[in-house]
């Protein structure tokens, strides 16, 4: 019986090894550096049960950006032929389930919103921080041709003394005068998040709204403030969400400059004729963009993502399509939500941060 025991136990073991080493077999597609494992659109959750045809007409507005890209050139030319929604999805892409490095298939979802801030032409007491324009003395430095694999870093610098140093760091940008601004606004950690958001309106002392979208970065590293006042532990009695920073703030204002300054990167923008427009460069759709690492998801592609709400603790099961990047927003499974505008949006962005799965839909040709 103890053989018998014994034998049985090995084969157990052997089969579950086997049966794992099975489970990690992933495939790799020509469209994305993550690891993948095709899947039938049966398998996705909640997916027959979305609302398609509002995920299909975002593709279609999306497609105008997208189209100029190989990937997408055909599939945006069969979008014309179809009026149904989920036959066009279902005949026309496969879906992959994306996972990271260790197997998992689950990753930080996160959230952002346009935010709205005050402001005028004119510099003045009230409103003294700066909406930089991208600087004159900013170098762009491009060695992919050269080094393919410096391709996803951004370089950016400036001449001194007949050489490039790296660029002036958010400390040195703060403290410069010779800038050239949009505008001026009243508070300066609005201002920090409307550089963590990426885009977002100013209403101008005269009565006029402006749009405003990232233009460029200053090359260093993104470092969330939120992270560095967790770790610290001050952030227990206000919670870690923007609310919560901001809260700590308010009772902290000492330091402000101190904690702004760790993040050394640094937004800059132009003024722009529509709302809230991704890096793909069409106007986001509230809860229908998402914000990727197109290191393994390409803009412009469907995803349908399966998360929740961390203040309503809705679930969220959805298809939506990458139209933006961030400085945050680096890995493969990694995104962030687009909840458009207004008080309902700030606050589910700024307290959201949940583990979801991403399922890319790659076009069939």
């Amino acid at each position: 019986m103890k053989f018998l025991s014994t034998i049985t136990i090995i084969f157990i073991l052997l089969f579950t090894g086997c049966s794992q080493k099975e489970l990690m077999k992933f495939e790799k597609l020509p469209v994305s550096q993550a690891n993948v494992k095709k899947v039938s659109f049966n398998e996705i959750e909640g997916f027959y049960e979305d609302d398609l045809p509002l995920a299909f007409e975002v593709f279609k507005k999306d497609c105008q950006k997208a189209v100029k890209f190989d990937l997408f050139k055909n599939v945006c030319e069969k979008a014309k032929e179809y009026t149904n929604a989920s036959e066009f999805f279902t005949n026309n892409f496969t879906p992959y389930v994306l996972y990271n490095s260790k197997g998992l298939d689950k990753g930080v979802i996160t959230g952002y919103y346009e935010p709205l801030l005050n402001g005028s032409r004119t510099k003045s007491d009230i409103y003294k921080y700066p909406i930089y324009k991208t600087p004159e003395d900013m170098i762009i430095i491009d060695l992919s041709d050269s080094y393919p694999e410096l391709k996803k870093y951004r370089l950016r610098g400036k001449m001194v003394n007949g050489k490039i140093v790296s660029y002036d760091d958010r400390e040195a940008i703060n403290k410069r005068d010779d800038l050239t601004p949009i505008c001026y606004v009243d508070d300066r950690l609005e201002l920090f998040f409307l550089q963590v958001q990426g885009s977002g309106e100013v209403q101008l002392d005269t009565g006029e709204i402006i749009n405003i979208g990232y233009a460029n970065q200053n090359g260093h590293q993104y470092s969330g403030i939120g992270k560095i006042l967790l770790d610290e532990g001050v952030l227990k009695e206000y919670g870690a969400s923007m609310q919560g920073i901001k809260a700590y703030f308010d009772a902290n204002p000492q330091r402000l400059d101190e904690i702004l300054y760790k993040n050394r990167s640094y937004i800059f923008f132009s003024e722009r004729k529509q709302g809230a427009t991704g890096a793909l460069g069409i106007e986001l759709v509230a809860g229908r963009n998402l914000a990727v690492d197109r290191t393994y998801i390409p803009l412009g592609i469907p995803v349908f993502i399966n998360t929740k709400n961390s203040v309503t603790q809705e679930k969220i099961d959805r298809l939506m399509v990458a139209a933006d990047t961030g400085g945050a927003i680096k890995g493969e499974i990694r995104a962030d939500f687009f909840f458009g505008d207004g008080k309902n949006a700030a606050i589910y962005a700024g307290g959201m941060k949940e583990q979801g799965r991403l399922t890319i839909l790659v076009p069939n040709n």
